[in-house]
């Protein structure tokens, strides 16, 4: 959870009967005038009781053992993590002529060996934290996408959101920056040694991806563009090689996507505060 901007950011655990039990709280949480939601905490991974967290605000990634954790045990506060700074990293790496001079830390998931991979969403790159050491690297750059219309730059950053691994490669799901067209947005892959291509495309304002019962991408549209995002253009699509099959669609502004099981996924959406359950079979 993101917070209300007065640095009360948290992680909750929702159990099958719904309750819902805070786990750590007091996250950094900021809400900037021109944005419609607080940032702050964004994703999160859980791999063998271990949760990995990363707050784009302050560009950093939290980690906590929750092996002896129970549901209504007292909330942990950020001081008690492990944590690592991504954005000084990021700020600090010569990326040549593609140099945003900003980091954004968004998403992640876990590799080979128990690396873990981050989007950094204002950098356009993807960080590979390696697990033995801890020390960090720029894996993958992704491209800037050519604008074909007279609005805005004439090359549009790409702005990874999403990514997972299906066990051969790595996916990204993008959002793209300003003027944010319908049809811009790509799913990326990337080889295990950083080279990258359009898996996907034809997609708009992706902000997150997960896999489907048959690993390939299932992923998050977050709205689409007028004045403004607009809301209930959230979108839910399997994206199956060159053909898109629609999950769901109208959704208000959804933020995450995990699937349970073969057919059950859950979104959250951080502006309505609620988590959805969406049962296919």
């Amino acid at each position: 959870e993101a917070g209300t901007g007065n640095n009360d950011g948290r992680i909750s655990v929702i159990t099958s009967q719904g309750e819902v039990y805070p786990v750590i709280e007091g996250f950094v949480s900021v809400f900037p005038p021109e944005e419609p939601n607080a940032l702050g905490v964004y994703h999160l991974i859980l791999k063998d009781h271990t949760l990995w967290v990363l707050n784009g605000v302050e560009g950093k990634l939290y980690w906590a053992d929750l092996s002896s954790y129970h549901p209504g045990d007292t909330p942990l506060q950020p001081g008690d993590l492990a944590s690592q700074d991504i954005a000084p990293f990021v700020l600090d790496y010569d990326f040549g002529d593609a140099d945003t001079g900003e980091s954004n830390p968004y998403n992640l998931t876990m590799g080979p060996d128990g690396d873990i991979y981050i989007t950094d969403a204002a950098a356009n790159a993807i960080i590979r934290r390696e697990a033995a050491s801890g020390d960090l690297s720029v894996f993958a750059m992704l491209p800037n996408i050519p604008n074909p219309t007279q609005v805005g730059p004439p090359t549009i950053d790409p702005v990874p959101t999403g990514i997972v691994y299906d066990g051969e490669k790595f996916l990204v799901s993008t959002l793209t920056g300003f003027p944010f067209l319908e049809n811009e947005s790509l799913i990326y892959e990337i080889d295990l040694d950083g080279n990258v291509s359009v898996y996907q495309e034809g997609f708009t304002s992706l902000v997150d991806i997960t896999l489907g019962p048959d690993k390939r991408p299932v992923v998050l549209q977050y709205a689409v563009f007028g004045q403004g995002f607009g809301p209930m253009t959230g979108r839910i699509t399997h994206a199956k090689g060159p053909e898109e099959e629609v999950i769901l669609d109208k959704i208000n502004y959804p933020l995450g996507i995990a699937r349970k099981g073969l057919g059950t996924y859950y979104v959250t959406n951080s502006l309505d505060g609620i988590v959805q359950k969406i049962t296919l079979y």
